[in-house]
């Protein structure tokens, strides 16, 4: 059973609160707003990064001395990841979700306040570690969504928390350029008690799983998740590859822009994230369609039409400003598209451990960011802009061999197995469930009773009259 107070103190609104005989309708609007959700609170870990300079100036120090910055919000932000996130198989995720934006809007005004840099060093690594609220949100809208609608749930949430980091470089850059860095912080913390007052209201009181399953139990199991399950591990991987190719255009985009023959100012570079933006927003529409299909179909499609955009990169990037337009849009669509997909594709394994699950993902995802921004930025400047992207394109490569060492029905303890359990392309349909039989009213029945008398219980009370 759930308990009907937040923290055992605040009673919990009683159109959120669950009941057994009236399940929860997860609508577009509860969809939406998840989406939201994640939208403002995965932004904590980016509006450090157009900024740096702003706050090298702010505390008077060399540009080499914020430069660790972004790297502690990631480094704490991966914290969170393997030691909070899967808290969502063990504890109420309404109160995990309450708490975790309330620290880290909290922990924001000191970012806004603080003239040290070693405290303003110290909470970006906290803030980083609270900011997991969206990966709590992912697995919430799988338990949540209907069977015929779990793809297209996380798809929206998915999109969002793209969307976050787009929106919040973009944000912050263009705020920095006109006024102090603090308001960007000031904003940040606002629009996360925003978003605390709001999910108060909307987060529904769902019951925790897995009773009785302890702390470390749960980071035990999730290990053994890791490395036992081929189909966790194949989703995980093709995960990991594909973010090394995400990081591989973004960051390296800002050194292409900047030489010939663009030489784009920084602000211009900034705004570019409308671009991806736009196609961050066509990705739910495409998720839509993975409810209809298994998602390892989803996922080779994407892959496909990810080799197509890596090729225009490699063939025009540094040419002309038409090829990475395209492929701005096109690489983001797939690129989430291939998410989606391979985190369906994982929470097959187990349902019931969705949290743990999605755990894993994001680990290999943070992985894959790590490896890519490292790689790619060594490449592209050593060797160049055709060649940094040619192994983007090799990359994208392995993810679609990755992919084709398991089909999409092949079964869950299989490791490799293309051809096992057949090429099936649609997922059957959702049989409508059952109608609950409704008692009848107390006079309907009396009613029957009487229609219902034999001919012989008529004629004898005829006699009698």
């Amino acid at each position: 059973m759930s308990s009907q107070r937040d923290f055992g103190v605040f009673p919990v609104p009683s159109w959120l609160r669950h009941r057994e005989d009236k399940p929860l309708h997860f609508g577009l609007f509860l969809n939406a707003m998840f989406g939201i959700f994640a939208c403002f609170t995965v932004s904590n870990l980016y509006y450090c990064q157009p900024i740096l300079g702003n706050l090298a100036s702010a505390f008077g120090v060399s540009d080499n001395k914020v430069s660790n910055i972004p790297t502690l919000v990631q480094a704490g932000y991966a914290g969170g990841l393997l030691l909070l996130t899967p808290l969502g198989d063990m504890v109420q995720r309404r109160q995990l979700i309450l708490l975790l934006v309330l620290i880290s809007a909290s922990l924001t005004i000191g970012l806004a306040l603080t003239s040290s840099l070693v405290a303003f060093e110290v909470i970006t690594f906290l803030v980083g570690f609270t900011s997991v609220t969206p990966q709590i949100l992912i697995p919430l809208a799988a338990d949540l969504a209907p069977m015929d609608r779990k793809a297209g749930a996380t798809a929206v949430v998915w999109a969002a928390l793209m969307f976050g980091v787009l929106f919040a470089r973009v944000l912050s850059g263009v705020i920095a350029n006109f006024v102090t860095y603090r308001a960007v912080y000031w904003l940040a913390m606002g629009l996360q008690y925003v978003v605390l007052v709001a999910a108060w209201f909307i987060i529904p009181n769902v019951p925790r799983k897995n009773l009785g399953l302890s702390y470390a139990g749960i980071l035990w199991s999730m290990a053994k998740l890791a490395v036992t399950q081929p189909l966790l591990i194949q989703s995980a991987l093709c995960l990991l590859v594909s973010n090394m190719c995400f990081t591989n255009f973004w960051v390296t985009l800002t050194f292409l822009l900047l030489e010939a023959p663009f030489h784009y100012s920084s602000l211009d570079i900034g705004l570019f994230g409308l671009l991806g933006m736009l196609g961050v927003l066509l990705g739910p529409f495409l998720g839509r369609i993975l409810d209809f299909i298994y998602p390892w179909w989803g996922a080779v499609s994407a892959c496909f039409a990810l080799l197509i955009f890596q090729a225009v990169m490699v063939i025009g990037a540094g040419l002309n400003i038409a090829p990475v337009i395209i492929a701005t849009l096109g690489l983001d669509v797939f690129r989430q598209t291939t998410s989606v997909s391979l985190v369906n594709m994982a929470f097959a394994v187990d349902p019931s451990a969705r949290s743990r699950i999605n755990a894993v993902m994001s680990v290999s995802l943070f992985i894959g960011q790590v490896i890519g921004t490292s790689a790619s930025t060594t490449v592209f400047l050593q060797h160049g802009w055709r060649v940094c992207y040619g192994m983007a394109l090799a990359w994208t490569g392995l993810q679609g061999l990755i992919l084709l060492f398991r089909g999409p029905h092949c079964p869950k303890t299989t490791w490799i197995g293309p051809w096992t359990g057949g090429f099936k392309l649609r997922k059957p349909r959702a049989a409508p469930p059952a109608p609950a039989p409704v008692a009848a009213p107390e006079a309907e029945k009396n009613e029957k009773s009487e229609v219902a008398e034999t001919p012989s219980e008529r004629e004898s009370g005829e006699k009698a009259v």
